[in-house]
């Protein structure tokens, strides 16, 4: 499927939408192309169908907002953050989500995952409410190239090489225990794990 065909209405509005809000920006053919690549890449793993046009719509402005910084017609105002790890549905989410409550404003923050899942690790989410931190709107999505390429640091946990490298990038590599079919015990440590190590990067950033 190479077009928006199911849904149509849902998907012309969003085009428009972010037609308006990055004119001057993207041509509307970019715009549209975004809005399928979106779709296209959250559809396999979608659980609820019904939510698909809401997740394509975050996920194409999340690409879009990223390809215009990395080529610099959209400025940083902060670092920008990314997060990775295979499912993006445990390690990254809960890192993104930490760093994100911990030192919001001061950083801009991503997640991603080298092969996504439908959902987000409900015991990840349990494991974050537990700190008055929320991941209700979270959501697994794919590494994108543009995301990479707008990140000023990397973080992977646990996805080999599929990051892919360039320079004047930092990346630094966390050995974090993955949350997938561990008990909420074990859930609760990662988190801590990753609270410990996220301040301490925020840290070093001078943040």
């Amino acid at each position: 499927m190479t077009d928006l065909d199911h849904d149509a209405g849902s998907y012309d509005r969003i085009v428009d939408e972010l037609s308006y809000d990055y004119d001057g920006i993207f041509s509307a053919d970019t715009i549209r192309q975004a809005v399928t690549d979106a779709r296209q890449a959250l559809e396999p793993n979608a659980k609820i169908h019904t939510f698909l046009p809401v997740l394509t719509a975050r996920f194409a402005r999340e690409q879009l907002t990223a390809a215009a910084q990395a080529s610099g017609t959209q400025s940083k105002t902060v670092p920008e953050l990314l997060f990775v790890c295979v499912h993006n549905a445990g390690r990254s989410q809960m890192a993104a989500a930490l760093a994100d409550h911990l030192f919001g404003g001061r950083v801009h923050v991503r997640s991603a995952g080298s092969a996504p899942t439908g959902e987000v690790n409900p015991l990840a989410v349990e494991a974050l409410r537990e700190r008055g931190i929320r991941l209700a709107e979270a959501y697994p999505k794919p590494l994108t190239d543009q995301v990479v390429r707008a990140a000023d640091v990397i973080i992977t946990m646990g996805c080999g090489d599929a990051c892919p490298v360039y320079p004047g990038k930092r990346y630094l590599d966390w050995n974090v225990a993955d949350p997938d079919g561990q008990p909420l015990e074990v859930v609760r440590d990662i988190r801590d794990d990753l609270t410990h190590r996220v301040t301490n990067l925020l840290r070093e950033l001078n943040l």
